[in-house]
């Protein structure tokens, strides 16, 4: 009878580990990169459309592990990540996060409101910043962190603004889930 209770214990321990592995598979594999606006670069916004980045990121629900691909020449544009005050103000002198590459990549680590605006001057002035609100799991928005992970440049989506996040990391996770699932045997 023991030696039964024993092999019960370990399948169940067994399918419990199974479980939490595909959950963690889940989570990874449906992390999405948005490029921001939709559009083919991320510049000042058009007569036409001044509120491109506000409508932009108020139609869709960011959650943690998504990520914002902001596309533009580097020889003309940044991108800076700012605060709250700094946002309203279009105050660019302090920036929380500065990134000149051209293809950066930002990955929305936690829940709350992330503030961004081109690092050039006057830019922001005419419009080109964004806000974006990360939900947390009970779908409340809390404090921003000011730590984002920064992930090696991807390559733009041109058929797609919404990708599959890159298949490293779906690799990665897969690797790092086995060997949760092994020490669970």
């Amino acid at each position: 009878m023991g030696e039964r209770m024993v092999f019960l214990t370990s399948l169940k321990y067994q399918i419990f580990c199974a479980f939490h592995f595909l959950v963690f598979l889940q989570t990874i594999v449906l992390c999405n990169q948005y490029k921001v606006g939709d559009l083919d670069a991320w510049g000042i916004p058009t007569p036409a459309n001044p509120h491109i980045y506000t409508n932009w990121s108020k139609k869709h629900q960011f959650k943690i592990g998504d990520s914002l691909l902001f596309i533009y020449p580097p020889s003309q544009d940044s991108l800076v990540q700012v605060t709250v005050q700094a946002f309203n103000g279009c105050n660019i002198s302090d920036p929380i996060l500065h990134m000149d590459d051209g293809n950066s990549v930002f990955n929305l680590t936690s829940p709350g409101n992330f503030y961004f605006t081109s690092g050039a001057s006057g830019h922001c002035q005419k419009s080109q910043k964004l806000e974006v609100t990360v939900g947390s799991t009970n779908g409340s928005a809390l404090p921003p962190s000011y730590a984002p992970t920064i992930l090696p440049e991807t390559s733009p989506s041109t058929s797609s603004t919404k990708t599959q996040v890159p298949p490293f990391s779906i690799s990665a996770a897969i690797g790092s889930a086995i060997v949760v699932l092994l020490s669970c045997i």
